[in-house]
């Protein structure tokens, strides 16, 4: 990719709002003078990172990761520092020459996950040309058709069709693809032998593309029902692709999702891909109708309400059932139950009442879950018998128990006791029951719990939170003066008349150096800006996070001074420390055992010193 001129990068950067761009991938609430969400880069579940609007820039208070727009983008989805610049351009509607878009959309050719992604991108190119340009296409094409879908949407969503001639393996062979690659892939079986073959075949192909919108693995649907083949067929988990953690139709739908606040969740591909057509863009769907906690991370990042649309017959019925009871248990999602008519599912309804029809059922079917879980509890119950209804009763209390909200428990009480002929105050009274016998066992699991014996500690793989160490006196007002140095030209000055300054820490003073660089080209301080500028990721975070955690009233001379005066005091101790260490290393080299002790007395002494200085 070509290298992208300076002044091309700022044009794009002041073209755009960071809380724009972010706000694709995360729901953002204002919190003061910053935006709030959860952090994308880790599993949370109280917002630690911000964005700060006037800086340009986010920072994750938890985890640590931090910078401008690019770097959010290069973070979020892997790619370059140009591919970033290209994407934001792209958002922020900045024409771009097309030397500078070359290979944007690719992903570095250099990484094996890149290689990886290239293999599928090629494999759903050659399944979509045998769907839409072949004879031996032409069957799926028609079921594709069949279905109500047009030409636009299969283009959109890359559907293909794998044919049983196995025209994959020779297809890479012929662009002379790795061996190994290829193995991993899973778009192949391996034999005994090592030989590969294709491992879809007369399927149709539905690309499955990660967050990023890169496919990533494939779904295959049997063209004629078989029984001994499933009807789909999903790629084994790679390292491109795990199961529990995509969402099909995320990266399409994020943006409908932002816009109109909520999510619909469907059962399939097909009542996606259906519900898109119709103009209903907000759908996705989860791998299988158990949701996982990753995937209800993802959606909790995007949206705080969710809408089950599962088909309406008994399993899927049972599916939205298991959802509602794993969406509370693990999430803070609003939800709401979209109830079609007739047992149908989403696809089947839109194709008997078209697409006006399918969208207003999507606003107008909606129903609590607890609603829905009451007209559950109904099926395959007959009404009409007293034990039937005490039994219906008894299941229906425990979930009256769990509403909160007044009204709403009301409502519903007082339909149950008009529906069964009942006095209210009775079910009130068996609630009031009900509820203090889910506290009482709450009670016994927590007691339980703590006379448990406690399991050794076990290492995370990964250390989230960052360690806040404790900032010695000269390190905080080397920290303060820094931010107001960048922030302030009037400071800037003030410090350049001290003889021989610098900082006693080498990442301080390396920074104050290229601030030096940076305002020899620039004369306004910016933040994201600056960042860029460094280069350098160590100290860019310093920088990111000096922007995020401090935060001064107007400066006053009295401040420098003070701020000068810890530094340039404590500077000459700092440099006969570094001396003496760098002197004891020598004298244990030359097995000078007198010069050792000399010199860790020495340094005992010094460090004593320093820890005195410590004390605010």
């Amino acid at each position: 990719m070509a290298k992208i001129p300076e002044e091309v990068i700022e044009t794009v950067r002041t073209a755009t709002n960071i809380a724009d761009v972010v706000g694709q991938y995360v729901q953002l609430k204002k919190s003061g003078k910053n935006l709030f969400g959860l952090c994308p880069f880790h599993e949370e579940r109280t917002p630690s990172f911000s964005v700060s609007e006037d800086k340009q820039i986010f920072h994750c208070f938890s985890c640590g990761r931090g910078g401008n727009v690019f770097k959010f983008l290069m973070e979020l989805e892997h790619v370059s520092f140009p591919e970033a610049v290209v994407k934001v351009a792209d958002f922020s509607h900045v024409d771009l020459d097309n030397e500078y878009r070359q290979d944007a959309n690719a992903p570095a050719v250099n990484s094996k996950t890149a290689q990886l992604i290239d293999l599928h991108e090629q494999a759903a190119k050659l399944y979509h040309h045998i769907l839409v340009n072949t004879e031996m296409g032409q069957p799926a094409l028609d079921y594709l058709h069949n279905r109500g879908l047009t030409d636009e949407t299969i283009e959109t969503y890359q559907l293909g069709f794998a044919p049983a001639q196995r025209l994959l393996k020779p297809f890479f062979e012929q662009r002379q693809a790795d061996y190994q690659l290829l193995r991993q892939s899973g778009l192949f079986i391996e034999n005994a032998q090592g030989d590969l073959r294709d491992r879809f075949t007369e399927r149709v192909m539905f690309p499955l593309r990660n967050a990023s919108g890169h496919v990533a693995a494939f779904s295959g649907r049997v063209l004629k029902k078989s029984e001994d083949q499933p009807k789909y067929l999903n790629s084994p988990e790679t390292a491109l692709f795990t199961k529990s953690r995509l969402l099909f139709n995320f990266d399409l739908a994020r943006p409908a999702i932002r816009e109109a606040g909520e999510v619909i969740l469907f059962e399939g591909y097909m009542d996606v891909i259906s519900a898109t057509q119709a103009g209903v863009r907000n759908g996705i769907a989860s791998m299988g109708t158990s949701l996982t906690t990753e995937q209800i991370y993802a959606i909790e990042r995007t949206t705080d309400h969710l809408n089950i649309c599962y088909d309406g017959d008994t399993p899927g019925q049972r599916a939205t059932q298991r959802a509602i009871g794993l969406l509370r248990e693990h999430s803070h999602l609003d939800l709401s139950v979209i109830q079609l008519p007739e047992g149908q599912d989403p696809d089947e309804y839109r194709r008997a009442h078209g697409d006006e029809g399918f969208q207003k059922v999507m606003q107008s079917a909606k129903e609590t879950p607890i609603r829905f879980q009451l007209r559950y509890l109904r099926r395959d119950r007959a009404l009409e018998t007293d034990s039937e209804q005490l039994d219906y009763l008894n299941e229906a209390l425990p979930l009256l128990a769990q509403v909160n909200e007044p009204v709403a428990l009301d409502l519903y009480l007082n339909q149950l006791a008009t529906e069964f002929h009942l006095d209210k105050a009775a079910l009130v009274a068996r609630l009031k029951q009900v509820r203090q016998a889910d506290g009482a066992q709450r009670e016994r699991q927590r007691h339980q719990a703590a006379a448990a014996p406690t399991p050794p500690p076990v290492a995370p793989a990964v250390t989230v939170h960052q360690q806040q160490r404790p900032l010695t006196r000269l390190e905080r007002a080397e920290r303060l003066l820094l931010y107001r140095l960048l922030h302030d030209r009037n400071v800037w000055a003030r410090v350049s008349e001290v003889p021989n300054f610098c900082f006693v820490h080498d990442d301080y003073q390396v920074i104050y150096t290229l601030a030096q660089g940076y305002f020899q080209t620039h004369q306004v301080y910016q933040s994201a800006q600056f960042t860029d500028f460094i280069q350098e990721e160590r100290l860019q975070q310093l920088v990111i996070e000096l922007e995020t955690t401090i935060s001064l009233a107007a400066v006053t001379p009295r401040e420098i001074d003070d701020y000068l005066s810890v530094i340039m005091d404590e500077a000459p101790l700092e440099a006969q420390l570094r001396e003496k260490k760098r002197a004891l290393s020598e004298a244990s080299r030359l097995g000078d055992t007198d010069q050792q002790r000399q010199l860790v007395i020495e340094i005992v002494q010094l460090e004593q010193q320093r820890q005195a200085n410590k004390q605010v």
